[in-house]
């Protein structure tokens, strides 16, 4: 639990989750700019002469792509191509790579990357050190770039120095996300507060959810193909690349189209927020799918994530006694390389 969180005001339900007696955090993302520490994301550092030589042979992306302003998404997967965790990457310097992914899979992904990294010049390091402040709203932009000194870079790219990093993110409103030192945290928090309201990070994750983005969680761990969460369509996938570990099966699975399952995004009719890895079932309560994000939105209903099977008609559907609606994905279900978002700063 990261304890710079103590000085915010705000209410720690779990490791994962804080809260703040604003009314109407998610309508007032809509309405308005807030802010939110990001608890339940963590950092996992990789460091060392051989850290790019390393990484190039585990993570799914083209690692001279993350030149300190691209920062790419990938993930990393066991040999048969289930995911371990998936992040985004940061290069801080030359030889430093940065990884924000969720706060759970830091510890696994690390004891997983250190067995290989010990034959190379490479050290992991968990950074509980380290803050994470999302900034959603109308003025988000603004904000940010008052308060940190920083242009907000496009979508997937990165702004700042060794010490601060300025990360911007997809979603229906303009968001961008903070990393900088714990210790500074507390007095930024504040300066932000003069022209933001402080919401639980719930909002950010409702966001994620709504933009289609799944990060992966103790509960899917070493579960799910990275299509299986629609990864290729976020560019978190570089084909381009040479062999790594997952690699074989990843590629067979895009270029044979047998991925079986997607992900997809819905609305409940109810206010009832269903657990991770609750299952959905059709109208002869067959599993068809299983739940991987869950929050409420700004009408007090549940909005999810799953994944699902891909046949094309299931009927009706259900999940904890709700009914389903599918909803429509913010993007197209098809490969987007991330050399091209990349080149084009978008």
């Amino acid at each position: 639990m990261t304890e710079w969180t103590t000085a915010l005001g705000g209410q720690r339900l779990d490791d994962e989750r804080i809260t703040f007696d604003t009314a109407e955090p998610a309508r007032l993302a809509i309405e308005s700019t807030v802010v939110s520490p990001l608890v339940h994301l963590g950092v996992l550092d990789v460091s060392g002469a051989d850290a790019e030589r390393f990484l190039q042979g585990q993570a799914s992306a083209q690692m001279t792509l993350a030149d300190g302003d691209f920062a790419p998404l990938t993930t990393f997967c066991t040999p048969k191509g289930r995911m371990l965790a998936n992040a985004q990457l940061l290069r801080i310097a030359p030889g430093h790579f940065r990884m924000i992914m969720h706060r759970g899979l830091v510890e696994s992904l690390a004891e997983h990357l250190r067995k290989f990294a010990a034959f190379y010049k490479a050290e992991l390091e968990v950074r509980d050190d380290l803050a994470l402040i999302g900034m959603i709203g109308h003025d988000a932009e603004a904000l940010a770039e008052v308060r940190f000194d920083l242009l907000p870079p496009a979508v997937w790219h990165q702004a700042g120095d060794a010490e601060t990093q300025l990360l911007t993110h997809p979603g229906p409103q303009p968001r961008l996300m903070a990393c900088l030192p714990a210790e500074q945290a507390p007095a930024l928090w504040e300066r932000l507060l003069a022209q933001a309201e402080p919401v639980g990070n719930s909002v950010w994750r409702l966001q994620d959810i709504q933009a289609g983005l799944a990060w992966l969680t103790p509960a899917h761990r070493d579960a799910l193909l990275p299509q299986m969460i629609n990864w290729e369509a976020l560019g978190g996938i570089s084909f381009k690349k040479g062999c790594y570990t997952g690699q074989e099966v990843v590629a067979r699975a895009h270029f044979r189209g047998q991925v079986k399952k997607r992900l997809v995004r819905a609305q409940l009719d109810g206010g009832l927020l269903p657990e991770l890895g609750s299952d959905i079932v059709d109208q002869a309560e067959k599993v068809v799918g299983e739940v991987i994000a869950a929050e409420l939105d700004a009408y007090d209903e549940a909005e999810i994530l799953a994944v699902m099977s891909t046949k094309e008609d299931l009927g009706p559907l259900r999940v904890a006694g709700q009914r389903v609606k599918l909803l429509k994905l913010p993007y197209p279900l098809e490969r987007l390389d991330p050399e091209q978002l990349a080149a084009t700063g978008q």
